[in-house]
């Protein structure tokens, strides 16, 4: 079956399975083979089964297998997750199984930390150059005053950089630097030396090649292995894959890394509750071992570290930044079809989409927070 389905959506058997899904939908505004462009068009009698059975990683599974589609996947996503399904959608066993690993295990340990670059990151740079705009910023764009997402990610590096007040011949560490994005336009535009580090190997190879000839330094290595002291630290879209065991470890990295008159600037999704858990269709194709903390894991790891000087939100924007991206990814497919398979093009449709509609509805926010080590003087936050 491919992603276009010739035939008309089927006519869903009256089992069980439809009656529950049907209750769950009442007053979401979506209906199962509805003629709103949010509603899933189904294409497999076993959909309704699935989808009750495994929650969101069977939604997202079956998605992936061609069992239903939507024209708008992110408004679907938005109306559930308005609805209340979100939490809904996540089976006991999802729960519990999370929480037993994480439990027992460290799921961002040292030894782990180089698995979300291997099975993410790693996937093919001409995939994400077409996906992202030329900073190649895989985090949110700021758009209060841009309209394109070139003009929105650039807004955002240059915001970042006016946080940091940064100055020529500083030193500034760049923790999670993906493709150079920050280390270039840092040092490019202000004149400071910028050493950054990433967990993919593709990652760095592209990011040595983007900063060829300035003063940055590019190392795959995981951040419990930095030493040496720095005027600014900035990480941005990384905190994600710390994980809770690893919080209160991941500040005081910053804080003896730092210098006394420094400041760290933390970009980071956030969740509006302090939960162990992660999405499990996200934690198995997308982003494995991820967690995204909230704001009292992230004030009480902080807590005799550093000083919380700024906190904006700006989770909104993330809407429209992923929205671009959707709209590159479709717009360039073609150009990379022959490499990757259908079903990872419905893999980063559906992702995009649905994190998307999260977005929107609220579900989730983006952060940025501006700390110090208790340097003397006012600080007033640029936005």
């Amino acid at each position: 079956m491919t992603s276009d389905h010739p035939m008309a959506p089927i006519a869903l058997p009256d089992t069980r399975a439809r009656r529950v899904l049907d209750t769950l939908l009442d007053g979401s505004g979506v209906a199962l083979n509805g003629d709103n462009p949010w509603d899933p068009q189904i294409y497999h009698p076993d959909f309704c089964a699935r989808v009750l059975r495994q929650g969101t990683l069977g939604l997202g599974e079956a998605y992936m297998d061609g069992w239903w589609k939507c024209e708008r996947i992110d408004e679907m996503a938005c109306r559930l997750l308005t609805h209340g399904l979100g939490e809904r959608a996540k089976t006991p066993a999802d729960r519990l199984m999370y929480r037993l690993q994480s439990g027992f295990l460290n799921l961002q340990s040292k030894a782990r930390a180089y698995i979300v670059g291997e099975r993410h990151y790693d996937l093919g740079n001409d995939l994400f150059e077409r996906m992202l705009d030329p900073t190649m910023c895989y985090s949110c764009g700021y758009w209060k005053n841009a309209d394109t997402l070139h003009g929105a990610q650039l807004a955002k590096l240059e915001l970042a950089c006016r946080k940091l007040e940064l100055a020529p011949g500083m030193r500034v560490l760049d923790i999670g630097c993906g493709w150079g994005s920050f280390a270039e336009h840092a040092a490019r535009r202000h004149g400071v030396e910028v050493t950054g580090i990433t967990i993919s190997r593709e990652q760095a190879r592209l990011a040595r090649q983007r900063c060829e000839g300035l003063p940055v330094e590019i190392r795959l290595q995981d951040y419990r292995d930095l030493a040496g002291h720095f005027d600014r630290i900035v990480s941005i879209g990384m905190f994600e894959h710390v994980g809770h065991r690893n919080y209160a470890t991941y500040f005081d990295t910053v804080a003896h890394l730092l210098d006394r008159d420094g400041l760290f600037l933390l970009h980071s999704i956030g969740s509006n509750r302090s939960d162990v858990g992660a999405d499990p269709w996200v934690d198995r194709y997308i982003f494995p071992n991820g967690q995204l903390p909230s704001v009292r894991q992230i004030a009480e790891a902080s807590e005799g570290h550093l000083i919380m000087e700024d906190w904006q939100n700006f989770g909104a924007d993330y809407d429209t930044t992923l929205m671009s991206w959707l709209a590159n990814f479709d717009a360039h497919w073609h150009e990379i079809a022959d490499r990757y398979s259908e079903r990872t093009q419905r893999m980063f449709r559906y992702y995009l989409s649905v994190c998307a509609g999260a977005f929107r509805a609220r579900e989730l926010q983006l952060w940025q927070i501006l700390f110090s080590r208790g340097r003397p003087g006012r600080y007033d936050a640029p936005r």
